[in-house]
């Protein structure tokens, strides 16, 4: 065996090592990239779920629960590609198709949630926001055209003022209920305050026109119970005319 020989099959020992080498890390990295994508999958179909079956029933509209169901179609069918054996991704998606079939037909089982606390305003935004992500991977993922995704752009912003009208109006009514006029007061001011800043008021002029008579009601609450009765007896009034009677009697005493 001739020195160009060893020197030859060394090298070709070498590129094969590279070339194993190479393609372990390919299959590795696939494995990887296969794992992270069905974490990221299982759990924006979490997110939808949450979505699909918390979000108060008087803001959810068919419309609204076809592109969730559209969404978690898509999410699962995505989900049959890494895994197509699974019966029950396979029944799931079954499932769903025929929801979408039924068009705005589409039953919507969600049941009304008063919004009567700041901490359930917030639960209902940050699900708003969650549907807001949704809405621009799937718009990048080609799932939603891009005047799809414009118009539900704009209709979660409507939503988000309708909750705070809501969280608005409950909150002062709850304070009247309670007696309380100038807690009231404060919730509806803010409420008209909110909606006076609205990018398109004239939207909103019916729900504005309505918190401000509510708060007209309240500040008129509030202002009655400033002004003292006639009659009104207290300690003040008291010792002024005690302090009047003991004067009266000194002046006939030393007169």
């Amino acid at each position: 065996m001739t020195p160009l020989l060893i020197t030859l099959l060394i090298v070709a020992g070498i590129a094969l090592l590279i070339v194993i080498g190479y393609l372990n890390n390919v299959v590795e990295n696939s494995k990887l990239e296969r794992a992270r994508l069905k974490i990221e999958l299982a759990d924006r179909l979490r997110r939808c779920g949450e979505i699909t079956e918390t979000f108060p029933g008087q803001f959810m509209t068919p419309a609204l629960k076809l592109l969730l169901t559209r969404l978690e179609l898509n999410l699962n069918q995505r989900q049959l590609t890494l895994d197509k054996h699974n019966a029950e991704l396979k029944a799931r998606i079954a499932e769903l198709e025929d929801l979408i079939a039924q068009g705005e037909r589409i039953p919507v089982n969600n049941p009304p949630s008063p919004i009567q606390t700041e901490a359930k305003a917030k639960d209902v935004r940050f699900l708003l926001e969650a549907l807001h992500t949704q809405i621009v991977k799937a718009t990048h993922e080609n799932v939603l055209q891009t005047t799809e995704a414009k118009h539900w752009v704009k209709e979660i912003r409507h939503l988000l003022v309708l909750l705070h009208i809501e969280f608005f109006n409950n909150l002062g009514q709850q304070a009247l209920q309670q007696e309380q006029p100038g807690q009231a007061r404060l919730a509806f001011e803010r409420g008209v305050q909110y909606l006076r800043k609205q990018p398109e008021p004239k939207v909103y002029e019916e729900q504005l026109t309505y918190l401000e008579k509510l708060l007209a009601r309240a500040n008129a609450q509030v202002l009655d119970r400033m002004e003292p009765a006639e009659n009104d007896e207290n300690a003040l009034t008291q010792g002024l005319k005690t302090d009047e009677d003991e004067t009266w009697k000194k002046r006939v005493i030393y007169d």
